[in-house]
């Protein structure tokens, strides 16, 4: 089901093309990306696909190396976060008592704390702070919004009736919350994860273009850095900045498909909403805002105004 969501399989095709380049990234590309060439600030061309930087080096190289930094920081962060969250929201919601409440306070105090300003500190703290220090920061200060979500939702679970009747089977703790209430929380898992990695690459993308983090690890943010101190905008070198902004874009959407998917396999009504429309779409039938369809058999189909009904 999951894989015949048309959101879905594109979300998963460009994410896996990211992830092929971010694998296969330096045996792949034409050129090393801190190559200097006679080639100076050149527009792309086939022997620079994507031009080329003020000093000649390959534009394409440093875009196609840069992907496995900002795909591991994301993917880092994104786990780190979503770990901590489920394992502090559904223990919260589920035990109740003394221990939600430790652990609530324990989640309101991550929750005021500014992450970007505090990666901005410790990056300038530590010179050599790279990618993988941007994402454990992450990780560690940005899971209590999904604790808190996963907490409230839980409290909603552990008295339905399907949780009772394996409480009063005999089952275990343990398997009570990975068999009935995890499969229930998986839209918001998915849900805090996407955002986290997002929120993630972001971050490492800003952070190398103001200059905080080391400029010589290629990530895109590093190539938007070296295009913005170098006036790439005034100079006309569009080739130098707009291809790191699309693969930013681009990843972004990828993974929010990817969340769409998700929510509409475990929420039924997201579900038979979306095979409706498809099916009206398949008759021809366009519907719009303000409007119902009505089909009836044998007759074309009908719209009546909200002023009607």
């Amino acid at each position: 089901m999951f894989l015949r969501n048309p959101k879905a399989l594109v979300g998963i095709a460009i994410l896996a093309v990211f992830a092929v380049l971010a694998v296969l990234g330096p045996w792949i590309a034409p050129y090393d990306p801190n190559q200097v060439s006679r080639d100076l600030l050149q527009a792309p061309s086939g022997a620079h696909w994507l031009g080329t930087d003020h000093t000649g080096r390959d534009i394409l190289s440093q875009l196609i190396v840069g992907t496995r930094g900002v795909l591991v920081v994301g993917l880092v962060a994104g786990v780190a976060a979503t770990a901590l969250g489920v394992v502090v929201g559904v223990t919260a919601g589920f035990v109740g008592g003394a221990g939600d409440e430790t652990l609530s306070a324990v989640s309101n105090v991550f929750l005021v704390i500014p992450q970007l300003p505090l990666i901005i500190i410790i990056a300038a703290q530590l010179p050599s702070a790279g990618g993988i220090t941007v994402a454990l920061v992450i990780g560690v200060t940005g899971w209590a919004w999904g604790a808190r979500v996963l907490r409230a939702q839980t409290l909603s679970l552990r008295r339905r009736d399907f949780v009772e009747a394996a409480r009063a089977t005999g089952e275990r703790t343990w398997r009570i919350v990975l068999a009935e209430v995890l499969p229930n929380l998986t839209a918001i898992i998915a849900a805090g994860f996407v955002g986290t990695v997002i929120f993630a690459v972001l971050s490492q993308v800003t952070l190398a273009f103001i200059g905080i983090t080391p400029v010589s690890e290629w990530n895109w943010g590093t190539i938007l850095f070296w295009a913005q101190n170098n006036l790439a905008l005034q100079r006309g070198a569009w080739w130098w900045f707009v291809p790191a902004g699309l693969c930013i874009a681009l990843l972004g959407m990828a993974l929010t498909l990817i969340n769409f998917g998700i929510d509409e396999l475990v929420n039924p009504r997201l579900r038979s909403t979306g095979m409706h429309a498809r099916t009206l779409r398949r008759r021809g039938i366009r519907p719009r805002v303000g409007f119902t369809p009505v089909v009836r058999a044998g007759r074309p189909a009908v719209e009546t105004s909200e002023e009607e009904r």
